[in-house]
């Protein structure tokens, strides 16, 4: 598996390269998501087109291209629609940070997609299994859930009588980043499909999930989307109930301390993170 992942990995890197070299010249981050996308189905499809395509795999890879060309499609229509975003306000013009954040995609990728990676180079067809199929299900909710929740904020903001309103409906009065809790589960189950399989390093495939979930919880996305609303919504006593009464993802009931210290992480770094996002 480590020849492959390093083959993948230079393709993927070769892809973020020559994105931050078109973002440098031109001062522009509109391809940046799409670009992310695109990588995600380049790099499903290598691996796949390496296998014996059996079942399992058609599958795997299957909820990979769908996802990805999805949120690809979104983000860049999105973009295009709004001009610029926000997050690149502070990096546009340094060629130094567009890197750093352009080689970051690419870790993101790679190691988001270690499980399919692994399910794609197996030569042997194994029976589909009650755990290849409790994967997918997770998958599809956690999509169909990512897609609810983008369509309700999309809609919601584009509606002229919400001007300078916060979203507390639909998916968003369960929680406050519902669209990012899809987005979790979606991987989540891709690696949970994949689970049974693996032996040894290869259990480093759950890398893809925890990864996810770090990155949206501590990165690039609670955290910007969290300090933007309180500047915007932050005296706003409705927003604050609303803040103090919907979890950030999903309720989490569990006193073991190890819960509780990351619990208080997750919250110091929603309060503090380094930059701002539109939303």
């Amino acid at each position: 598996m480590g020849q492959q992942v390093a083959k993948l990995a230079t393709v993927d890197f070769s892809i973020q390269f020559v994105g931050w070299i078109i973002s440098t010249l031109f001062h522009t981050e509109k391809f940046y998501d799409l670009t992310g996308s695109l990588t995600f189905i380049a790099l499903t499809y290598l691996s796949l087109n390496n296998s014996r395509r059996y079942l399992r795999q058609n599958v795997q890879s299957t909820c990979v291209f769908v996802w990805a060309l999805r949120l690809g499609a979104y983000l860049f229509y999105r973009i295009l629609q709004t001009g610029k975003d926000a997050r690149f306000d502070e990096i546009r013009d340094s060629p130094v940070k567009l890197f750093g954040v352009w080689m970051m995609q690419g870790v993101w990728v790679l190691i988001t997609l270690l499980p399919t990676i692994y399910v794609n180079r197996q030569r042997i067809d194994r029976k589909i299994t009650t755990t290849d199929y409790l994967g997918w299900s997770i998958w599809l909710f956690g999509f169909l859930f990512e897609i609810i929740a983008d369509g309700q904020k999309y809609a919601f903001k584009n509606n002229p009588a919400n001007r300078d309103k916060f979203i507390d409906s639909g998916l968003w009065s369960i929680s406050r980043h519902p669209n990012y809790f899809g987005e979790i589960c979606a991987w989540s189950g891709l690696y949970i499909s994949s689970s049974h399989m693996l032996q040894g390093f290869e259990h480093l495939c759950a890398l893809s999930p925890i990864f996810v979930t770090l990155m949206i919880s501590f990165l690039s996305g609670i955290p910007p989307q969290e300090r933007s609303a309180m500047k915007r919504f932050g005296g706003n006593p409705a927003y604050r109930f609303y803040r103090s009464t919907t979890p950030i993802l999903t309720e989490v009931r569990d006193s073991r301390p190890y819960i509780i210290v990351l619990r208080r992480i997750l919250t110091y770094t929603v309060l503090h993170p380094s930059y701002d996002v539109e939303i």
